[in-house]
């Protein structure tokens, strides 16, 4: 049973509380050791990592062009429809994204710019397994496609049977990913982040996965590009008396039954309608096809917390800064005006967070555990690079260059004084016009 709180009978700690994000224990240690061995062994070590794992040691390890028009045909054209609409979606949304670089010429010939320029290749992991991602695929690939990047690299776990989910192809036909691998796990992010014979490194991984490949991105990180730590899923609902039980608590449910160690908490400034949800949460678990894990996610996680005001509730979740957060008011623009720290917001009683995972078109990967305060879901930015650039001319040089070769003197770096001074030297002999 889901417990309730009234705010003033619960330590706000308690309500936050969670798993501290990169404390990943034994799946750090499994992952140090399988980066190190795939860095050293290449394509041997990747095969022997998945055929530990997952039963099926890929060879070749690429998706052939025929394994992805199978997966086309397998998945039906009605599916391939929804797959095509739901891009296009992603795409329109992030196409907003896009920023360009801009130069500045201000007096003297002086020229500061700054280039914004996409990555030339990027990595993307799926989770597999049992459960198949295609909408993974698509909020990954699409925002690369839109910020230019030219070369879009998969990979993703394949079954003992050798075969990876029709699904999961289908959606990297439709995102246009040609360049797909049969390897998971934390050998898999290796894979990409340092190559082998088969693969070429990529500048930047992005996509989520289990805590080994969490412990292996975060092992890369600084060789490589990545997108972030991703945690378990969460969502907090604020609501007052205008919301729907039954819907708030198909809605916690939804995220529960991703991991038992989800978490889901409702707070709401009515508390006939946290009785309510309550036994909604019961109810439905008991036809759930997943009801173990959302269950164990409910019993150690889920909370329903009643507190004074819309005030407090947008308090609470600013500081939890929910991955996913609902507002089911009656004004929810309002309330939305309150909210500084989420992941992604939805609005209004018919915009439950599944229309974010798959169709809507913002993006479904998002920081977790309280990152939010200071981290951003996954976009246009997550592939593109700012590079700066400075043109002076020999008159702005003689007018700054003194003040930077005092700077630099200050700092104990004599010989960058010297590399302004040595220019200063020779346009002070010049007589005439100073090249511009």
């Amino acid at each position: 049973m889901i417990r309730i709180y009234r705010s003033d009978e619960i330590d706000r700690r308690e309500i936050l509380s969670r798993g501290s994000v990169g404390q990943f224990g034994a799946a750090e240690e499994a992952a140090k050791e399988i980066v190190a061995a795939v860095k050293a062994g290449g394509d041997k070590a990747v095969a022997d990592f998945c055929r530990k794992f997952d039963g099926f040691a890929p060879s070749p390890m690429r998706v052939s062009d025929e394994e992805i028009a199978a997966a086309v045909k397998a998945v039906g054209e009605k599916f391939m429809a929804t797959l095509r609409e739901a891009a296009e979606n992603i795409a329109f949304f992030h196409r907003n994204q896009r920023r360009e670089g801009f130069e500045l010429k201000k007096a003297d010939g002086v020229i500061l710019g700054q280039r914004v320029l996409p990555l030339r290749r990027a990595g993307i992991y799926v989770p597999g397994g049992r459960a198949a991602y295609p909408s993974t695929v698509l909020m990954c690939a699409v925002p690369a496609a839109e910020a230019g990047v030219s070369e879009t690299v998969m990979t993703t776990p394949a079954g003992a049977d050798g075969t990876v989910k029709a699904e999961i192809l289908a959606a990297a036909a439709v995102a246009g990913v040609k360049e797909i691998y049969k390897a998971g796990g934390a050998q898999g992010i290796a894979m990409l982040a340092y190559g082998t014979e088969t693969v070429r490194r990529v500048d930047k991984i992005v996509g989520p996965g289990n805590a080994y490949v969490a412990a292996a991105k975060k092992l890369v990180s600084g060789d490589v590009g990545i997108d972030m730590f991703a945690g378990p899923s969460e969502i907090l609902i604020i609501a007052d008396g205008t919301a729907r039980p039954d819907w708030l608590a198909a809605d916690m449910l939804s995220q529960a039954e991703h991991d038992p160690l989800a978490s889901a908490v409702l707070v709401t400034t009515d508390e006939r309608l946290a009785q309510q949800v309550a036994a909604e949460i019961e109810k439905k678990l008991a036809v759930l096809p997943r009801e173990r894990i959302a269950r164990a996610s409910i019993e150690s996680n889920g909370k329903i917390v009643i507190v004074r005001d819309e005030e407090e509730a947008a308090d609470i979740s600013d500081e939890l800064a929910p991955e996913h957060l609902e507002l089911v008011t009656a004004n929810p623009e309002a309330t939305l005006g309150r909210i500084h720290n989420a992941g992604s917001v939805f609005l209004g009683a018919y915009s439950p967070e599944p229309l974010g995972d798959y169709f809507a078109g913002p993006n479904h990967t998002l920081p977790t555990s309280g990152t939010a305060r200071f981290s951003s879901p996954l976009g246009v930015d997550d592939f593109v690079r700012r590079q700066s650039y400075i043109k002076y001319s020999g008159k702005a040089l003689l007018r700054d260059g003194e003040k930077v070769a005092d700077f630099a003197e200050r700092e104990g770096l004599s010989a960058h004084a010297r590399s302004i001074l040595v220019r200063l030297d020779e346009l002070n002999k010049k007589t005439g016009e100073i090249e511009k």
